[in-house]
Order: structure tokens, then sequence, then C-alpha cells
């Protein structure tokens, strides 16, 4: 490539869609738990570089067309450490950013470390791979127009992996993985092919500054098919620690009820909050960054205990999801996710950080409560969850959704968190349900909104990819992106 790749300001959100070519079943569903856009395996002596889905299903990805964000995700912005990205301003389009997509997996290799090397791209524009830190600082991995290689440690998973391009067309990204086994070096390619279609022209980073955006304008232009969510309902007290969970709403005869899907069980299942205490220990402990972007959680150097939007061994993974089976079939339009009431020994922050490390605030319970997050259908999210101090946090919070035949109904629950080792989580009970659970009402109350830059802000479908066979689902919302992989983002050796 003779021109340097230009990076965007995540502005305007799209989600991405990705149609399996001729031949293939038609795979449809939002993927719950993550998949891995490059998966590396030995198979038979012979090294094998694959996608694989949600479901673990392994593919070639020349059998697979991935379709790109049919707009640009922002603009180049001025921060130095992107400058690799090239000229400010400039305009550019994501195959995924924060999605579960994002991923390079070498858990199948056994030890040394795979190098990772970008044999070409063809197509009309350059392309480029980087990483973030949990404060949004930029490790670049591959780069058309300069870095060709990376090094990949192995039994490990690389996430929050963002693929750029600056131009709309067609590509074709060739990548060839390098491992030593032994006195054998094995390798192995695999050609990727993304489309990356036109779109609107992206909103400049000093306009996003004073947009807002309200529920009714997220919208989609098809509904995926459900994720299989509808996993079995759990009874007994139990504290969480580690994996995965998510909160989110369940339709059951006319009833919405907020649960906790929890992925540290095999299978998944859903759980009352009233059952559930999350245990946040001084692993998640770190010191704020310097720089007023992160002014909200204290000063530079401060301690706050943090849950971060990319997985970490050994802390709890919150999300948020609409995915249930339930919800997608039975509900229309945006679920309404409101904070309602934070007690607790300090403050509760959560935040999304944008492609470039821009943080957004979405809830502060340093501001007036209620705050609250319209999140799209069949989404997927996660984002960083704050505390600033140690001890027992009560999260009242509740959702509010439209069922099909045009009923409001909304469910009002207290998430238990506790927060440092020395903090005591009894005997695991929450104090789940909040009053009112399950109401349903004929409209509702739209509450106070926090300051925090936007009046109701979307979470498109977009957190998650959405995996459809040969239909497009694009949303549109002025938001951050969320949930940068299901896996830990790690700064490759240089």
């Amino acid at each position: 490539m003779t021109h340097r790749l230009h990076k965007t300001v995540a502005v305007v959100t799209t989600a991405v869609a990705m149609a399996l070519t001729a031949g293939l079943p038609a795979v449809a569903g939002a993927p719950a738990d993550g998949a891995d856009l490059v998966a590396l395996s030995v198979e038979a002596g012979e090294l094998r570089l694959s996608f694989r889905s949600v479901g673990q299903t392994v593919t070639d990805p020349r059998k697979i067309r991935f379709t790109a964000s049919g707009a640009p995700v922002g603009v180049v912005p001025g921060d130095p450490a992107f400058a690799f990205l090239g000229r400010p301003g400039a305009p550019v389009w994501s195959l995924q950013d924060g999605s579960p997509f994002s991923t390079f997996d070498t858990t199948a290799i056994a030890q040394g470390e795979v190098t990772l090397e970008l044999a070409s791209v063809e197509g009309p524009g350059a392309f480029a791979a980087y990483t973030l830190s949990e404060w949004g600082r930029p490790t670049l991995l591959l780069d058309s127009d300069g870095r060709r290689s990376t090094r990949l440690p192995a039994g490990k998973r690389v996430g929050g992996v963002v693929w750029l391009f600056d131009a709309a067309g067609e590509y074709r990204v060739t990548l060839r993985a390098t491992s030593g086994t032994g006195a054998r070096t094995l390798r192995d390619e695999a050609v990727y092919t993304v489309s990356v279609p036109a779109g609107v022209q992206a909103v400049p980073v000093e306009q996003a500054a004073t947009a807002t955006t309200t529920a009714g304008e997220s919208t989609t232009a098809g509904k995926a098919a459900a994720a299989a969510t509808s996993a079995p309902t759990a009874t007994g007290r139990k504290i969480i620690v580690d994996g995965h969970v998510d909160m989110g709403p369940v339709l059951d005869g006319g009833k919405l009820t907020i649960r906790l899907k929890d992925d540290s069980t095999t299978p998944p299942t859903w759980r009352e909050l009233a059952d559930v205490t999350l245990k946040v220990t001084d692993k998640a402990l770190i010191d704020v960054p310097s720089g007023a972007g992160y002014a909200f959680l204290g000063k530079a150097g401060d301690k706050v205990y943090l849950l971060p939007q990319s997985q970490q061994a050994g802390i709890v993974w919150p999300g948020w999801n609409t995915q249930h089976e339930s919800v997608v079939k039975g509900t229309k339009g945006n679920v309404t996710w409101r904070l309602k009431q934070v007690s607790g020994p300090g403050r509760f922050k959560l935040f999304l950080t944008g492609s470039f490390g821009t943080p957004e605030v979405i809830f502060d319970s340093a501001k007036s409560l209620p705050q609250r997050l319209a999140i799209a259908p069949n989404t997927h999210a996660h984002g960083n969850w704050a505390f600033t101090k140690a001890g027992i946090y009560k999260l009242t919070v509740d959702m509010t959704a439209t069922t099909t035949g045009g009923k409001s109904v909304s469910d009002t629950r207290t998430l238990t968190v506790a927060v440092g080792d020395s903090a005591s989580t009894g005997d695991g009970a929450g104090s789940g349900q909040d009053g009112g659970g399950g109401s349903a009402t004929d409209d509702n109350d739209g509450g106070d909104l926090a300051k925090t830059g936007t009046d109701v802000m979307s979470i498109a479908g977009g957190g998650a990819l959405l995996l459809i066979a040969g239909t497009a689902v694009v949303v549109l919302a002025r938001r951050r992106r969320s949930e940068p992989g299901h896996v830990s983002t790690l700064d490759p050796s240089k």
C-alpha cells in the first residue's frame, strides 16, 4: 500500500454482519460467549488457522465473507498514541470494534509462541489491526503500511483486536501463522474476504460531544434470530468470583424479570439476583491513569476496583444482554435499563472505552439518579464497572420493555457486589428484589437523567457481532463501542 491507514473515533455505531458463502449451512444468532476470528490448533501434526464460532464450529475463513460496517465508525483522533494510523480526521471502516469476533486464540498451542504475519492485503485501501489496554492505549499488531508480523504467546486468547480499513470496497487479507513444535516448524495461512460497503459520512469528533440519541432513533433493518440463551434457571445462593455473567430481562407469562445469566457453570444458568453476590477481589485494584478523560474516577494514581470491558482471568466479568429467547421473540423495540439507587462506601461508575481509548460514562452514582440506557434488541455488551472504595454495594436497577402486544412490562431488582478481599459476603445472599418486581404498566416513568453528555444513550447490537446468513443487521446509535471481546486484552511482544 502506498498510503497510510486512517482511523476513527467511534461515533456512529453499526452492528456488523457476516454472511456465509454458498454451499455452507445457514447460521443465525448473536454469539453469546464470543467467537475467535483467528483460532490456531494442531491437527494430525499440522498447524491449522481457522475461524471458530461461538458454538465451537471450526470453519476455513476462505468459506466465509465478512461484511464490515456500512458507514465509517469515526475519524482519526489527534491523540499522538494513534499517530501510526496517519492523518487525523480521515474516515475509517471497522470489521468489528470491541466485539466477540475480535479474538486471536492460541489456547490449543501447548507451548512457545506463534508468529502471525500479514502475508498480503488486496483491496482499495489499507488495513491495520491493534489491541487496546484496559485504559485504551493501543498496541499495533499488523499494518499493511508498516508492521507485517507480531508474536503471540501460546495458550492465550488475545482479545480487543480491532480490524480497520481506510476505504470502502472488497479486501482479501491473507494471514500466515508459524509455530515451532520440537524440531519442526509448522505453518498455515488463511484468506479473510472482507466487504466494506460505502455508507454515510462519519460524524466529526467535535460534533460527537453534543450529539444526543433517543431510544426511537435506534432502528434495525432486520432482526437476527436469538442466540441460544434459554438456559435453565438455577436455585440456591451463589458467590461469583470469576467468569462471565450478564444481567438481562426474561419474559415469562407476560411478566418481566431481571435475572443474571451465569456462564461460570456448565451449562450456563439464569439466576435470581437475590441469590447472587458478585465478589470483586483485590486483583481488580488498579491506579487511575493521568489525563482529564478519566478524572470522573478520581485523581491520577488513586486506587479503584475495575472490572474491565475485556475479560481478565481471576476477575468476575459482568455484562448485560437482551438475548433471552423470550425477550427477542416476545418484545419489540429497545429495553430501557435504569440505575435507580446505589448504596455503598464509595462511588459506582459504568463506562465504555471507545476504539481510541476515550471513555464514555453510562452510569455515575456521583450524579443525580435515576440514569438510563436504551439497549437494542438481541444485544450482548460489556463495559467497565468501577468502584472507588472497598465494601458492600447495592445497585438497584429496573428494566422496561414493550411486548409484541404493545404492553409495557418492567421489573426492579438489586444486585449485590462485594468489593475488596476484606468485604464480607456473608452467606452469599443479595437483596435482589426492590419491590414491584414484574409489574405491568400502561406507561413508563421516564425519570431524570444524569448530565453525562447524552440524555439517553443507546447500546446497539454492535457490541455483539451478529452472525447471520445473508441479512445485514444495522443499528445506528451515538455511543462508544461495547465489549472488546470475551477475552483478556494482551500486549503481544514486539
